[in-house]
């Protein structure tokens, strides 16, 4: 087995990239002809998973049984381009509540969108979500179906994160009393915490913990630190990875790592720096364009201790960033060999990670390490 490593100076570090051969992963294609699969939560039982296609059905899929057929009660979306029935996370109290949080995508007579947060209660048999209640909508709605990102996340102390995109209109990303290119916290019912860092100031949504964010593509727990992490896209070029803290500032477009479409600068930026922003931990001088991410927290491979898995669209692999505290220190390119947009991740209660491909014959995917591949058939 070789691997050819390439020494990469990315975010002022030097580290060591190789792709890994398709002899070192075991894969299997759990489910084929999903529409678009966009995300997938597991069920507390470890057996079941809900995925969310785009064009607006949630599903549950089950070992045996496989997929099931639309989930009755999801609201109805509004699916062109990015837009669609996008994320779905568990409430942490799911096995009492069974409460599924949602992201999704309305437009208004103008043709003008933006992303809706909201929850419903599943039934016990998986089929219905009943009762489902709006709880945030991105205001004001400028998108027409581009940089719609809403990833949703929950921490340990219950509160819910949502990552917005900035619609295409990057100066809204900086402007406070808007909802666009923002990380918001709430707490678990959908209220606004007390101490968010703009909730006492005029002019500003109380919702919002940090600003200056693109188009947010991955959201996901450090169950080592207990900070959130955030992913997302950048223009041309500038894909990066932040740790969003209490009312800061994370640059765009003020301060970036790419370039606008037509290959010149972007208007607003003032460089890869800017006064009173935050740089990147971890960044991409060449975009993957960067999808759902996960963290890696089992015993089962160990090879993956400490590791972050971020899915890539262009580039069409899955992204092993190996982190140590706050530091990327290592990157390894997996699944290139299959040629198929990632769009999720998540690590599975046995260990291995569960993968959505974003294709119109769209793969739920189970990746191991070659060597367990006789327990991944037990």
């Amino acid at each position: 087995m070789v691997r050819f490593p390439v020494a990469l100076a990315l975010s002022g570090a030097l580290l060591c990239s190789f792709s890994s051969l398709a002899a070192d992963l075991h894969v299997q294609v759990l489910q084929e002809k999903l529409d678009h699969p966009w995300s997938l939560a597991f069920l507390p039982d470890n057996q079941t998973l809900l995925i969310t296609e785009r064009s607006g059905q949630l599903r549950s899929w089950q070992p045996g049984s496989g997929l099931s057929e639309p989930i009755q009660g999801v609201p109805k979306v509004w699916a062109q381009r990015q837009s669609g029935l996008l994320d779905v996370v568990l409430a942490p109290d799911f096995a009492q509540s069974r409460r599924v949080w949602l992201s999704y995508t309305e437009a208004n007579s103008s043709g003008k969108a933006g992303a809706v947060v909201g929850y419903g209660t599943l039934s016990e048999d998986n089929r219905q979500l009943s009762d489902f209640r709006e709880v945030i909508r991105q205001t004001p709605m400028l998108s027409r179906g581009n940089n719609i990102g809403t990833r949703l996340a929950f921490d340990r102390q219950g509160f819910l994160w949502i990552a917005f995109g900035d619609n295409f209109a990057s100066s809204t990303a900086q402007d406070l009393d808007k909802l666009q290119g923002k990380l918001l916290r709430l707490n678990g019912d959908g209220s606004v915490p007390k101490d968010n860092p703009f909730i006492d100031r005029d002019g500003a949504r109380p919702e919002i913990w940090a600003y200056g964010l693109r188009n947010p593509q991955g959201l996901a727990l450090n169950p080592w630190t207990q900070e959130m992490w955030e992913s997302e896209h950048g223009p041309r070029g500038g894909d990066e990875v932040n740790i969003p803290e209490k009312g800061k500032n994370y640059g765009w477009p003020l301060a970036t790592y790419g370039v606008d479409y037509s290959g010149s600068k972007v208007p607003e930026s003032k460089g890869t720096h800017a006064d009173g922003t935050e740089q990147p931990v971890f960044h991409w001088k060449v975009s993957p364009a960067l999808s759902g991410m996960a963290f890696y927290n089992s015993a089962r491979f160990p090879q993956w201790k400490n590791s972050l898995f971020i899915g890539s669209l262009k580039e069409k692999n899955l992204i092993r960033l190996r982190v140590n505290g706050e530091k990327v220190v290592e990157e390894q390119r997996l699944l290139e060999d299959r040629n198929e947009r990632i769009r999720d991740v998540r690590q599975g209660p046995d260990g291995y990670l569960y993968v959505l491909t974003d294709e119109a014959n769209g793969k739920l995917l189970k990746v191991g390490l070659a060597q367990d591949a006789t327990a991944s058939r037990g």
